[in-house]
């Protein structure tokens, strides 16, 4: 099966598993998907959705994020992952947008990327989740499963958006990617999976990643029972 061919069946196991598949993130318009998309990461998208009903509350729009203190600001997210950094962040992305773009969040990949927070991966989300502009965001999911199926060896986010766009029609990236996450998450997670058996793994994954996964796995659970033992014995003593 050469990678044409791969990525026709990926592609076609994912539209049937996942036909129409949601935006993980609470949001009602552009600013509110951007933030969510700041606070996600280290952090998990149920997290940011039960920070943010209280945060967008208090700052529905970029003009009212701006007027909070840094201190109000990590009051409503204190609970998701490098809150510190994260209000820091927030705040100034706040005044940028109000300074900068009239409020608004702009539907331009360079603009996003300079204000605070926000790397390639967030502006490709906004680009494509917002604005409907062809995007590839790589999250983890997307990073790992890339390499396991075979279809990236790149060791970055860049390297292995680069590749899926080449590989997979412009128009099936915003799709796409969603597919890929909920598929990793649900079907492939990256600990105790039996790639021989997975829907994707087992023809996407070549021979040896099959054979070296499930060495790796029957090692790691040969280490976990003879770890067991002297404690064992311990006890019993």
């Amino acid at each position: 099966m050469n990678q044409r061919e791969k990525a026709d069946r990926i592609q076609a196991i994912l539209n049937d598993l996942f036909p129409a598949p949601p935006i993980p993130l609470d949001h009602h318009d552009p600013f509110t998907l951007l933030v969510s998309v700041v606070l996600s990461a280290q952090t998990t998208d149920k997290k940011v959705n039960q920070v943010t009903p209280a945060l967008f509350k208090a700052a529905p729009d970029a003009a009212a994020l701006a007027k909070l203190s840094v201190e109000q600001i990590h009051g409503f997210i204190r609970e998701v992952g490098l809150a510190p950094q994260k209000s820091k962040s927030l705040s100034g992305l706040g005044k940028l947008l109000v300074e900068r773009h009239g409020g608004q969040v702009p539907a331009d990949f360079e603009a996003l990327i300079e204000l605070p927070g926000v790397g390639r991966k967030t502006a490709n989300v906004v680009m494509a989740q917002a604005f409907g502009v062809p995007s590839f965001p790589v999250d983890t999911h997307i990073l790992r499963l890339a390499g396991r199926w075979g279809l990236s060896d790149g060791k970055t986010a860049d390297a292995v958006e680069e590749d899926l766009k080449r590989i997979f029609p412009r128009e099936t990236w915003n799709k796409l990617h969603l597919q890929i996450i909920y598929f990793g998450r649900e079907h492939c997670p990256a600990l105790h999976h039996d790639l021989a058996a997975c829907p994707i793994c087992s023809f996407a994954a070549s021979k040896k990643r099959i054979a070296d996964e499930a060495a790796t796995k029957s090692a790691k659970k040969t280490k976990a029972r003879s770890g067991k033992t002297p404690a064992a014995k311990k006890v019993a003593r």
